[in-house]
């Protein structure tokens, strides 16, 4: 199976509104003290599994460790995550 980001590709991470986590969206977290850039595999309530794109389970953690959302890989927009995050894109510039 081939990963969904490659090592060395350039990617950009947004705070996340953990409301709106889905599976399949790939978050930065941590999970018993490692922090991991992986896929979302299950939801149960206050809880996220975080995994890889090889069914590899990294384990579970709390929605408050769910530090943000993949928006970007190399420049490219990634999964409407941008719809996830909590950054206000109605911001005008000054």
């Amino acid at each position: 199976m081939v990963p969904l980001i490659r090592s060395r590709q350039l990617v950009t991470i947004a705070p996340v509104d953990t409301t709106m986590l889905a599976v399949d969206d790939v978050v930065l977290a941590r999970v018993a003290g490692t922090v991991y850039l992986h896929r979302v595999t299950a939801i149960a309530g206050e809880r996220v599994q975080i995994g890889n794109n090889r069914g590899r389970v990294n384990g579970w953690t709390n929605r408050a460790r769910v530090f943000g959302i993949c928006v970007e890989v190399d420049g490219v927009p990634f999964r409407n995550a941008m719809d996830k995050t909590l950054i206000d894109e109605r911001v005008e510039d000054a």
